[in-house]
């Protein structure tokens, strides 16, 4: 098995923010593996929240030993984008060679489009205003806040899509007391559901707080390990290749939060198609997806996932899986 990886740069369309700063371009990982004359591919996105970088991950990765199979890589890397960038890979390895699609290789159901949340990157009132009215025509609209003075850009959102459905993002930027005293505005504008109100760590209000609308734990979880310290804080988990590591401890997590009680929402990082190609399949059946990155960027990968009223759909074997 020949493993390498290719660092890549692909522009967003304009610049994307939220409450711990701005990037303008999608910074990714993609690993190569060739094997039997199949060659496989695989993408992550070092997030520095998490103390990644390119340069760190590249080394986990360049670390590997010359033999290990899935079930191995699991205990070599700890969860993380290292290891979904090769977990992935090995998932497209395994279906070139058996000429089969991942889902099969599964067991599932043939993947349909999801509905998919559409971001709204944090701004100023007026500029969300306006944003959400170009984007008013999406079911699903992703408001990204985290600041005490989110008020006017909530209300600004609303006015700019009357009748859209809203999700709202604080992505760890809110205290409880920001967050007690938002909440009942949530509710009064329509948001189905808040993600990460507190900073992780220090969410242990969300069990002590009234909590009017489901709260989605996103910075708080990350693969099963994470579930116990969610007890009473969360309703529902946000399922992120790169937090958990890829796809196989993503469904993993998906069965595991189901049977104890939590909805499920499958996220991404800014990545290209191939980042959301294998979370599509772990998307099917979510009481929310967020798979819009390929949507903000202004160049993407070949043979692209496809977008459209539908939602979005399960990738083209070129593509992956």
């Amino acid at each position: 098995m020949d493993m390498t990886v290719i660092p890549e740069s692909f522009r967003l369309a304009q610049a994307f923010t939220i409450s711990r700063g701005a990037r303008t371009a999608a910074e990714v990982l993609t690993v190569h593996i060739k094997a039997n004359g199949a060659i496989a591919r695989g993408e992550c996105v070092p997030y520095a929240r998490y103390g990644e970088s390119l340069d760190s991950v590249t080394a986990q990765i360049e670390g590997l030993p010359d033999r290990f199979d899935r079930a191995a890589l699991q205990d070599l890397l700890p969860p993380g984008a290292a290891r979904n960038a090769v977990d992935c890979a090995l998932w497209d390895l395994a279906a070139k060679r058996a000429d089969k699609r991942v889902w099969q290789l599964l067991g599932l159901p043939t993947p349909k489009p999801q509905v998919t949340a559409y971001t709204l990157s944090l701004d100023t009132p007026d500029a969300m205003r306006e944003a959400a009215a170009k984007n008013a025509h999406r079911p699903l609209l992703k408001i990204k806040l985290g600041t005490p003075e989110d008020m006017p850009r909530l209300e600004a959102v609303r006015q700019g899509a009357p009748d859209a459905r809203l999700i709202v993002d604080a992505n760890e930027g809110w205290t409880a007391e920001v967050y007690a005293d938002l909440a009942p505005h949530l509710v009064r504008l329509g948001v189905e559901m808040v993600e990460q109100p507190l900073p992780a760590g220090a969410d242990d209000m969300l069990a002590e707080i009234e909590r009017p609308l489901p709260v989605c734990a996103d910075e708080s979880c990350h693969d099963r390990a994470s579930l116990p310290a969610l007890k009473g804080k969360y309703d529902m988990v946000n399922i992120k290749l790169d937090k958990t590591g890829g796809l196989t401890e993503a469904l993993a997590l998906k069965k595991q939060a189901k049977a104890e009680g939590y909805g499920i929402m499958v996220g991404c990082m800014i990545g290209s198609s191939l980042a959301m190609a294998p979370a599509v399949v772990v998307a099917q059946g979510a009481a929310v997806t967020d798979l819009d990155a390929p949507l903000l960027l202004a160049e993407d990968r070949p043979h692209p996932l496809r977008y459209n009223a539908k939602g979005v759909h399960p990738p083209e074997a070129f593509l992956w899986g």
